[in-house]
């Protein structure tokens, strides 16, 4: 087993209130708050990055566990909003943080990432191939919406989350076993569709406004309700768990109305669902760390604790964790 030792989680100072946007759409705030869940969001500023984020969540995770970035054995980063195309932000966090020589590399599973990076770390540990690992989601989704696209423009902010993966030495304390699961039939759902090798960025590309955030969500909402919540009731049989006995469900912060509706469809007491949507909005895959940090930090999770991690994102792609607290 390996088990998470430490966690961290950043946001830029900015603020963002929904009267702000609100104002640039059109539409009153309190619809905004009622068809999210949203209140605030944070947004970088000029000069803030999506490696800065990183770093600093990096830094409370490393503290928290008690070790220094020269200790990693390896660097996995979850992004869909790069500093640059190459190379890895993954490269460049480690060189924020003083180091070399490890193996540093990016995933890109839109905001299933952090789960994707998680799998390969726990992999990782599991096999003894290494031993400690440092698994990031950072995300500065702001710069890549379209501020006149309601769909998008209300959701989205910037951040990061952290985790240090170490060797479990209490078999069964750690992370139990996650589940994977990606459907590219579903690709065009939630996508930017310029800046890539298919349709460079150009003149008209920009004029388009191809290269922000597009995002279908009346049908990405549907799938993401029937696949999570199957895949959370497949992986909790496999495990021979039971949904009453979890103690913590932590789903990705994408919309209130979608958490509470796979939480109802698991028969789930919203008290056990543990929601920051409302002060930080959609933060892609780095609100999953996002979240388990706060809980962690809170401290409602506790020694034996059973946890779900459950996500969804483009690609399609999703997938749940099932972790014994320790």
């Amino acid at each position: 087993y390996s088990r998470i030792t430490g966690t961290g989680f950043f946001v830029p100072s900015r603020v963002v209130g929904n009267a702000e946007i609100g104002d640039r759409l059109g539409v009153h705030a309190d619809y905004i708050e009622r068809v999210s869940g949203i209140q605030t969001r944070h947004w970088v500023a000029p000069g803030e990055d999506c490696s800065w984020l990183g770093e600093q969540a990096a830094r409370q995770a490393l503290e928290q566990a008690g070790i220094l970035p020269d200790d990693l054995d390896a660097i996995i980063v979850s992004t869909t909003s790069p500093d640059v195309m190459f190379p890895s932000t993954a490269c460049l966090i480690q060189g924020r943080l003083g180091v070399k020589g490890m193996p540093a590399f990016d995933v890109s599973a839109s905001c299933s990432g952090f789960l994707y990076a998680l799998s390969m770390a726990d992999g990782c540990i599991r096999s003894g191939q290494y031993r400690r690992c440092l698994v990031v989601a950072a995300e500065v989704k702001s710069r890549a919406l379209d501020l006149t696209d309601l769909s998008t423009a209300i959701l989205f902010g910037d951040g990061a989350g952290a985790a240090v993966l170490e060797p479990s030495g209490d078999p069964g304390v750690g992370v139990v076993s996650i589940r994977l699961h990606a459907d590219g039939a579903f690709h065009d759902l939630v996508k930017i569709f310029g800046g890539g090798s298919r349709r460079p960025l150009s003149h008209e590309v920009l004029e388009a406004g191809a290269h922000t955030l597009r995002v279908q969500g009346s049908k990405i909402y549907r799938l993401a309700v029937r696949r999570l919540t199957q895949a959370v009731q497949a992986h909790v049989a496999e495990e021979h768990w039971a949904v009453q006995k979890l103690d913590h469900l932590i789903f990705h912060q994408a919309n209130s109305r979608l958490m509470t509706q796979v939480c109802q469809a698991l028969g789930a007491s919203a008290e056990r669902c543990f929601s920051i949507i409302e002060s930080l909005g959609n933060t892609s895959s780095a609100s999953l760390p996002i979240a388990l940090a706060q809980a962690h930090r809170s401290q409602r999770l506790q020694p034996g604790h059973q946890v779900l991690l459950g996500t969804f994102g483009g690609g399609l792609t999703w997938g749940t964790a099932l972790l014994r607290w320790g």
